[in-house]
């Protein structure tokens, strides 16, 4: 029997949607946000000579750099001031929430509630600045060593102006991104990096008709390409609403009906970790290719060159060590990123604290490692849903030579933040619903008076 929550989203319509004026202000003000991102992606990074960074990012496709540049929305591609994105903001999340699962001092800020939050917050912005900072050093470094330097007037000047500029566009993506979170729909940063993934979507689409008109792509393939990622969509759905509902009981209370039992269910996503394998085992993966691309690009070197050029034949899109690599990288972290979400010790202790236990499973340590059998369960599929997504697109595009790079990364993180936004869009207007509920039972009640 659906809930009444359930029940209310039902009945939402697009006049329900018209009238809710709190919601709209709340979209218009994640449209313009969004569209300040786009803006900034074209402003450039002074001392960067647009035609020759264009050149040597075309010279260095394949590693790292292509991969984050998706992320970014072409930002990278372009050097613009906001070139790193998000992701030193993301990074520093993730090392704070994993510090805060094995870090004694920042466990203690995680159980003092919302002024814990707030501080480990403010450690996640100091944390940011220091890897930005180092990103952007290197960054300058690496396009004033490289080959056929974009740089016009490389020397300690540029350095400083350049991580000044990264850093500075990553803060302000930051800002941007919370104040999406507080004044929009929520989640400010994975709609920023959707944003930045979805504009590369129509040069994608773009390239696919083009190679289709020419002749240079087969039409089948074309229709072949469509079709996969249809089913990858439908697929990713799927796999993301699916979940494991463990049966939670509670003591009988006496209730107007006379003693009843409560019951509830515990639900345990499939894929706990979300997108952070992928993306993790990516940038660890072509992280050392595109250091050493980058380093040997200016070398002279003839023995350094054919080690340089080994190494990158190997770790190449589609080649059987990279997928090999990838995959194992992919399945590592699921395992790990989920032990540390999911903590089958505070969770069995959270229960016995409020009297709920599971069916034949004594509350405590019995409870503790029923959960751990079942969060192992989970991960091995979670783990092979998304090596299937990651690695059968990078496959398949390998194989039948297209011109083109679509992830299931890019798509896995579309889709992921498609289903919350639109899950936010729905809890707003179901708010707005209660509120005008709230308000004709007042008026009825000042009626009766």
């Amino acid at each position: 029997m659906a809930s009444a929550a359930e029940q209310m989203a039902s009945n939402i319509s697009l006049s329900s949607f018209s009238k809710a004026t709190e919601l709209k202000r709340r979209l218009w003000f994640t449209l313009g946000a969004l569209i300040l991102f786009r803006f900034l992606s074209y402003v450039p990074m002074p001392g960067i000579d647009p035609r020759a960074m264009a050149s040597l990012f075309n010279n260095q496709r394949g590693g790292v750099l292509d991969f984050f540049n998706t992320f970014s929305g072409g930002s990278l591609e372009r050097m613009s001031i906001i070139a790193l994105g998000v992701m030193p903001y993301i990074t520093a999340s993730i090392v704070v929430q994993l510090g805060a699962t094995l870090y004694g001092p920042w466990q203690a800020l995680k159980k003092e509630g919302e002024t814990g939050r707030k501080k480990l917050n403010q450690i996640t912005r100091y944390l940011t600045v220091a890897i930005t900072l180092v990103q952007g050093y290197v960054i300058a470094v690496g396009l004033e060593s490289a080959q056929g330097s974009p740089v016009v007037e490389p020397g300690m000047l540029f350095r400083v102006a350049a991580t000044i500029s990264l850093v500075g566009g990553t803060l302000f993506l930051m800002w941007i991104g919370e104040q999406i979170t507080s004044r929009g729909i929520g989640n400010g940063v994975s709609l920023i990096i959707m944003a930045g993934i979805v504009a590369s979507l129509p040069g994608t689409m773009a390239q696919l008709l083009e190679g289709g008109r020419t002749g240079t792509m087969d039409p089948v393939l074309i229709v072949g390409i469509i079709v996969l990622v249809v089913a990858l969509v439908l697929f990713i759905c799927f796999m993301e609403r699916a979940q494991r509902r463990v049966l939670i009981q509670y003591p009988k209370r006496q209730t107007a009906r006379g003693m009843q039992q409560e019951r509830s269910h515990l639900p345990m996503k499939i894929n706990i970790a979300g997108v952070i394998p992928p993306i993790f085992a990516s940038s660890l993966l072509l992280m050392p290719l595109t250091v050493l691309q980058m380093a040997g690009g200016g070398g002279t070197s003839a023995d350094s060159s054919d080690w340089l050029i080994t190494v990158s034949t190997y770790l190449r899109h589609g080649s059987p060590l990279y997928m090999l690599l990838y995959g194992a990288g992919i399945a590592f972290f699921c395992f790990f990123y989920s032990a540390v979400q999911f903590n089958s010790e505070e969770t069995a202790e959270n229960l016995k604290r409020h009297g709920g236990f599971i069916p034949g499973k004594r509350p405590g340590k019995q409870t503790e490692e029923y959960f751990d059998y079942l969060i192992s369960r989970l991960t091995v599929v979670g783990a092979a849903y998304l090596v299937i997504i990651c690695l059968v697109p990078e496959l398949l595009f390998s194989q039948a030579g297209v011109p083109f790079y679509l992830g299931g990364t890019s798509l896995l993180i579309v889709v992921n933040v498609t289903m919350d936004t639109v899950a936010q869009i729905q809890s707003h207007l179901i708010a707005h619903q209660y509120g005008d509920l709230i308000k004709k039972a007042k008026l009825k009640g000042a009626r009766k008076r």
